[in-house]
């Protein structure tokens, strides 16, 4: 019970003398202190996980980026360890989501016809969960070990993992402005035991509705518009150009260039357009979109960028404010990107780095190092979240095995890490390695492979599945593929 609310019911129905004002307050801050002192001698912060929506790695201004100023996300990277091989277990809102909870790939589950979860729509129907995966999901964990459970926003999750039937107390669905503030009311808040909070912010991915207010079709995308009043306000506002500038100067100085892989891919797989035909209103975005519509796109994509920045600068100040950051773990993230003009496309899904290599940061004043970027260690949000939260939790949590806790690389440790990573979704799967190399495999029309090397062709404008000099890496890189990420597949 929150201690303000046992002094208002202890003094219920009496007249507060000053000495019982007094004496309350003093109590109050004792157990504020013994609180603090409980979770140094622990070593356990309050955990904070801020993760938005459809953000992709490059989207900060931390990482070079010129066209857009995120000084919140800059704080934290300044202050803490950021990742620039962050991964998303599957590069699609849910069943990323999923994975978040439950330090699983989303394809172990079924959805309601049996088939494995690849995308949404098959997120949004698994069933049931068993009573293994029950026990040891990260807020099953984080019970165990002793923590309040606080989320708020987005959730996009099918009813056996809800926040509410996880166990958090869901202070606000609002994904914006509301969840903001209820978050900085927690954060002021007393709390008897140390919380784990989950902040979960719904921008970037307003620019989602760029290309469906322009494509929709009757029988499909115009129902989401009806639905969408706020986010279509949301990047109306985005779209909109600085006044006093012409379209001349605006272009020229202000509003980003096209990507330097604007075009397809050489060898495109067949899958790829298969996915832009399921959803029309991105086939006809690649095919009409002028190259200012593209522009404009990622002109908007930077503004709802910095928009969702701001709400974080928020809570980094709440933070400040009430002297909690150095007992505070702060881990952001998001659950995949965007394809942002590059090669033509808009939205999510296929498994290019701008759709699936996302921020990953996590800082921790005076406990992991400040200022570090890891360019070489392969991180899995939707695997190692769960570990990383359970270790400064005080407790071991084990969901997927291949799933690690990030606390040695956060704090400067040498250990051993993985070599490659896999990634699924619903054209196909694909494993990257340290090396920089990633191998798909995608099904969606026959068995399509690629292998790519990020080191030659940062890009990804071609790819090199059938060069002799490859031969070697690729028998790698296939049996990783087969015996360490998606054996049956």
């Amino acid at each position: 019970m929150n201690i303000i609310k046992k002094c208002n019911k202890y003094n219920m129905g009496k007249k507060i003398t000053n000495s019982g004002f007094i004496a309350c307050s003093l109590f109050i801050t004792s157990v504020i202190n013994l609180q603090a002192q409980d979770n140094k001698i622990l070593n356990r912060p309050n955990i904070i996980f801020i993760t938005t929506d459809q953000q992709s790695a490059s989207m900060m201004s931390c990482v070079g980026n010129p066209w857009l100023k995120t000084p919140a996300m800059d704080y934290i990277a300044q202050n803490g360890v950021r990742f620039t091989r962050a991964y998303c277990t599957n590069p699609v809102c849910s069943p990323s989501r999923v994975s978040l909870m439950t330090g699983r790939f989303a394809g172990i589950f079924n959805d309601d016809k049996g088939e494995h979860v690849r995308e949404n729509d098959g997120s949004l129907m698994i069933q049931k969960i068993s009573n293994e995966v029950k026990q040891t999901t990260l807020p099953a964990f984080m019970k165990k070990a002793g923590y309040e459970l606080i989320f708020g926003g987005k959730q996009h999750l099918p009813k056996p993992l809800t926040a509410e039937a996880l166990g958090f107390r869901v202070i606000t669905h609002d994904e914006r402005d509301t969840l903001v503030n209820k978050a900085v009311n927690e954060i002021k808040a007393i709390h008897n035991k140390p919380y784990f909070m989950v902040v979960s912010l719904i921008n970037p991915h307003d620019i989602c509705y760029m290309a469906i207010q322009k494509f929709s079709t009757p029988k499909e995308e115009a129902s989401i518009l009806k639905n969408a009043k706020i986010e279509c306000a949301t990047l109306d506002r985005a779209l909109q150009k600085p006044l006093g500038i012409s379209d001349e100067e605006f272009f020229s100085k202000y509003c980003p260039p096209l990507p330097p892989n604007f075009e397809r891919q050489k060898g495109e797989p067949k899958a790829i357009t298969s996915l832009l035909t399921r959803r029309p209103f991105r086939e006809n975005a690649r095919e009409n979109f002028t190259e200012k519509d593209w522009r404009m796109h990622r002109w908007a994509y930077c503004r709802l960028t910095e928009l969702v920045d701001n709400q974080i600068q928020k809570i980094l100040d709440a933070l400040k404010e009430t002297g909690q950051e150095n007992n505070t773990l702060i881990i952001f993230s998001s659950d995949h990107g965007d394809m942002d003009a590059s090669h033509k496309m808009e939205h999510k899904t296929a498994l290019y780095e701008e759709s699936s290599n996302i921020p990953f940061m996590a800082m921790w004043k005076g406990h992991i190092q400040e200022g570090k970027i890891d360019s070489t260690d392969l991180i899995s949000n939707g695997l190692d979240l769960l570990p990383t939260v359970c270790d400064y939790a005080g407790v071991k949590g084990v969901a997927d095995p291949r799933g690690k806790s990030l606390r040695p690389l956060l704090e400067g440790k040498h250990i051993a890490w993985r070599e490659t990573l896999g990634v699924e979704t619903e054209i196909g799967r694909m494993v990257v390695s340290k090396d920089k190399l990633k191998y798909l495999k995608h099904d969606a029309v026959g068995i399509e492979e690629q292998l790519i090397d990020l080191n030659k062709d940062p890009f990804e404008m071609t790819h090199f599945t059938n060069d002799p000099k490859y031969k070697k890496k690729l028998t790698e890189l296939r049996k990783a593929f087969k015996t360490l990420w998606f054996p049956g597949f």
